[in-house]
């Protein structure tokens, strides 16, 4: 086979392994940085999870959302950091306006023509003269002529995503079960399962949004729970988006214990989730919160009914561990995902139970030159596109030689650290190995590289900035208004993005009353500046 070494002394070529969400943004990064990047789809869409696919066939091997799915993140949170989203854009968006927007950001920064699409990475390992070089041997192949062909590259980024691969547990019995059994990661819309019973068994984000679709045009739909859910709805108090409110800087003055406290009595108040059979033994920040802005109605109307765990199928139902039966025709397993790396060398990223061991869910800290990253791997409370974006921002600095890693002691101790700290706080789950809080890890990954915001520096400067970005949402923008990468536009970004909140609203003129608002304000000066006096003593 021949193996195509292109020479650049200028410029270091870097492949990418996908063109979705992480992958987009690792060729915009490539390209600030210098460096020479291409991007191997092997479909022939870019958008990744978000590019809805109809067949079976197109989906296989590939993440994919169901026709109906709506982000869970507010626009104005889950956008790149040098790139808002339009402000007609709906503020929740459905799966098109999330790859409308991909598309958007592709064609703003020219990343079309560094993507070879309908191309897949087979193997990546280090080249001959890896201990020399760094360099990676990446075999790959054209998926409509079968060519195949490999390249040495001077770094990778892996960005295939971790919802790629389904979990199926096993259940006694199943395998005598007369109906059908399907995970989510291959179901697509309601149409087939008029009339019939339907159990789903999962109460994560794609197991209550199939629940509640089904629950429409199905006879009955059971939800099967093993441990229960804390469930949010998009929207908060006066129809906020929730992230807007919960996402702030602020709330880390308030003690741990009382956050959670309030947090849990707040959703309590909106759904007594003992009442509807769904509230957890865990807190609110032990595990993956679920978000799903009707389940609570479809309980409430009977067209879902929660259950506790399955204990065994029979020929046509289950029984459940309360002892309790059911005649089913039909279930959806949503039931997770495990994630692995099988184009990488093992010996590079080992996956056991997913969990791998990679500095702050990047870096492989055992080998001698930092030049393969892995990008994406983080399940936030909070957006994965700015986190996929300030890691590739991290990433392509390394390899550029411009930020250096700590050494691989302290990467080691590090990640043991982190494990220790997950174990003490979440719920034992394979969900809950690449679990990060937003604010903090991108806090994390900003000051490996200088642009986390330095806000006396910045208080300084512009008081009513920097009070913006401690009390208000924290926006993306924030991470480019200081060092590498700075973005002129970051500021006005900030200053306008509560408007773009408020514009995509804007379908319909509504007169407005004008009623006084000084007691209003004299109240928030009064908070503003107890506040700030606590805020300027810790940080």
């Amino acid at each position: 086979m021949n193996i195509l070494r292109t020479s650049n002394m200028t410029r270091k070529r870097v492949a990418i392994i996908g063109a979705g969400a992480s992958g987009l943004t690792a060729i915009k990064c490539c390209l600030d940085e210098g460096l020479e990047p291409v991007c191997f789809e092997k479909t022939n869409e870019i958008g990744g999870l978000w590019c809805y696919r109809e067949s079976n066939e197109e989906r296989d091997g590939l993440a994919c959302v169901f026709k109906s799915t709506v982000i869970n993140t507010s626009k104005e949170m889950m956008c790149y950091s040098d790139f808002p989203i339009p402000k007609e854009f709906p503020n929740f968006m459905h799966n098109r306006y999330v790859n409308r927007y991909f598309h958007l950001y592709a064609d703003a920064f020219d990343l079309r023509k560094h993507i070879k699409t309908y191309t897949m990475v087979k193997m990546v390992t280090p080249a001959d003269d890896f201990e020399s070089s760094g360099c990676w041997r990446v075999d790959i192949m054209d998926r409509a002529s079968n060519r195949e062909w490999t390249e040495i590259f001077d770094a990778v980024l892996v960005c295939n995503g971790h919802h790629t691969y389904p979990y199926i547990p096993e259940f006694e019995g199943v395998k005598d079960f007369e109906g059908t059994v399907i995970h989510t990661h291959d179901y697509k819309r309601p149409a087939g399962y008029e009339d019939k019973r339907v159990l789903v068994i999962g109460v994560g984000n794609s197991g209550c949004d199939a629940a509640v679709e089904l629950s429409r045009t199905a006879e009955q739909v059971f939800l099967s729970t093993r441990n229960g859910t804390w469930v949010l709805n998009r929207l908060q108090d006066h129809g906020i988006p929730a992230d807007l409110v919960g996402v702030r800087r602020m709330w880390d003055l308030v003690p741990y214990g009382i956050r959670q406290a309030e947090f849990e009595r707040r959703l309590n108040q909106q759904v007594d989730l003992e009442k509807y059979a769904l509230k957890p033994k865990h807190h609110i920040f032990a595990a993956h919160p679920t978000v799903n802005d009707e389940l609570p109605n479809r309980i409430a109307n009977g067209t879902v009914k929660v259950k506790c765990n399955v204990k065994c199928f029979t020929k046509t139902g289950v029984v459940f561990e309360d002892g309790t039966t059911e005649e089913i025709d039909c279930v959806v397993l949503a039931t997770g995902y495990t994630f692995s790396f099988p184009m990488v060398d093992p010996n590079v990223v080992h996956v056991d139970k997913n969990q791998a061991s990679l500095y702050k869910n990047v870096f492989p800290p055992n080998q001698k030159h930092p030049t393969l990253a892995i990008i994406g791997l983080a399940q936030p409370w909070g957006a994965i596109n700015p986190i996929s974006e300030i890691q590739c921002r991290w990433a392509t600095r390394v390899f550029k030689g411009t930020t250096l890693l700590p050494s691989k002691d302290k990467m080691l101790d590090y990640i043991n650290t982190n494990k220790e700290d997950m174990k003490k706080r979440y719920v034992s789950s394979q969900r809950h190995t690449i679990q990060v809080d937003f604010i903090t890890y991108m806090d994390e990954i900003a000051s490996e590289f200088g642009v986390k915001p330095e806000f006396k520096k910045v208080f300084a400067q512009d008081p009513v900035l920097a009070l913006r970005c401690f009390f208000g949402p924290c926006y993306p923008y924030q991470y480019r208004l200081i060092g590498p990468g700075k973005w002129e536009g970051a500021k006005q970004a900030i200053e306008t993005a509560w408007g773009r909140m408020l514009a995509a609203f804007d379908t319909r003129k509504v007169p407005v009353e004008e009623t006084s608002s000084l007691g209003f304000w004299l109240k928030i000066l009064v908070v503003i500046v107890v506040i700030l006096g606590v805020w300027w003593t810790f940080i």
